[in-house]
């Protein structure tokens, strides 16, 4: 997946990715205003000023994780369409279900929700009221691969389509009702009914 997930093969990329990945960890498991960049460069060791040249500031850090972690899940999506090359319903409903199990199991998406050692306060918004880049960078993946399918939609109505199961996927994901199998059964029902699709 080229939007998020290609590393680069510099050694800059890989302490970036070092420091996001320790930054994930000390929010798991101490909170969200435990993490300060001197910490970061102690775990990864590295300078400070290495810290802030890599991710900048802590909101932007903030962001940095959220998207890395919203690669994975991007991931899953990219593999289920690649297993169902000319099933869009199938692939809709193994995307789902991928993502909501990753979802199950993933330790700073918990800690957000939860808001385990005040981790949510600060880092919540990024997946709710200022998720703007989580959703478009979503919204990018799937709008790539429906158009390989032949849909009776221009293209805004494609484009609403494309944003309404991106929103409930993540509704889903933020507040479970049921589980991963059983709601990517539901969301697959739903986008069959607007598509058109049998189901």
């Amino acid at each position: 997946m080229a939007v998020m997930t290609q590393a680069v093969a510099t050694g800059s990329s890989h302490t970036r990715q070092r420091i996001i990945a320790a930054a994930i960890e000390l929010t798991a498991r101490d909170g969200w205003s435990s993490v300060t960049m001197a910490r970061l460069a102690e775990a990864v060791g590295v300078s400070r000023q290495t810290v802030y040249n890599e991710v900048g500031s802590k909101p932007a850090l903030a962001e940095a994780m959220v998207l890395d972690e919203l690669g994975r899940f991007l991931d899953a999506v990219e593999r289920a369409f690649d297993e169902h090359p000319g099933d869009l319903m199938a692939a809709i409903r193994s995307a789902a279900r991928a993502v909501l199990e990753l979802a199950e199991d993933n330790v700073l998406l918990r800690a957000i929700v939860s808001a385990t050692h005040a981790a949510g306060t600060d880092l919540l918004p990024l997946l709710t009221t200022h998720a703007g880049s989580l959703l478009s960078t979503a919204r990018a993946v799937l709008t790539e691969r429906l158009a390989r399918f032949e849909l009776p939609f221009d293209e805004h109505q494609r484009t609403v389509v494309i944003d309404v199961v991106v929103r409930v996927v993540l509704s889903h994901v933020m507040q479970p009702s049921d589980t991963p199998a059983r709601t990517a059964e539901d969301i697959a029902w739903v986008a069959g009914r607007v598509l058109g699709a049998p189901h």
